[in-house]
C-alpha cells in the first residue's frame, strides 16, 4: 500500500489538486468576469442595433431610387408610345389624303 508521501508526490494527485483549485478560482471569478464584461457586451449590442438601423435605411433608400428609375423609364416608354401613335396617325392621314386626291 502506498504511503501518504507517495500519494502527495504523485503526478496524479498534483493534477487533481490543481484541477480542484482551478475550479474553485473559476467559481469565484465568474461573477467578476461577467460583471466586468457587461459594459463591453452592452456596447457591442448597441453597435449592432445602430448598424442594423443604418442598413435598413440604406436598403430603403436604394429601393426608393430603384422605384424612381422604374417610374422614369415608364414615363419615357409612354412618351415614345404617344409619339409612335401620333406618327402613325399622321402617316395614316397622309395616306388617306393621297388616296382621296383626284387623279390627274
Amino acid at each position: 500500500m502506498p504511503s501518504i508521501e507517495d500519494i502527495i508526490k504523485s503526478d496524479v494527485s498534483k493534477g487533481v489538486a490543481l484541477g480542484i483549485g482551478a475550479a474553485l478560482v473559476a467559481v469565484a471569478a465568474i461573477p467578476v468576469i461577467v460583471q466586468a464584461s457587461r459594459p463591453v457586451a452592452r456596447i457591442a449590442i448597441k453597435s449592432g442595433i445602430l448598424l442594423f438601423e443604418k442598413g435598413r435605411e440604406a436598403v430603403a433608400e436604394a429601393g426608393e431610387t430603384f422605384e424612381d428609375l422604374v417610374a422614369e423609364v415608364k414615363a419615357e416608354l409612354a412618351q415614345e408610345r404617344e409619339g409612335f401613335v401620333a406618327g402613325a396617325s399622321s402617316t395614316a392621314e397622309a395616306a388617306e389624303n393621297i388616296a382621296e386626291a383626284p387623279e390627274a
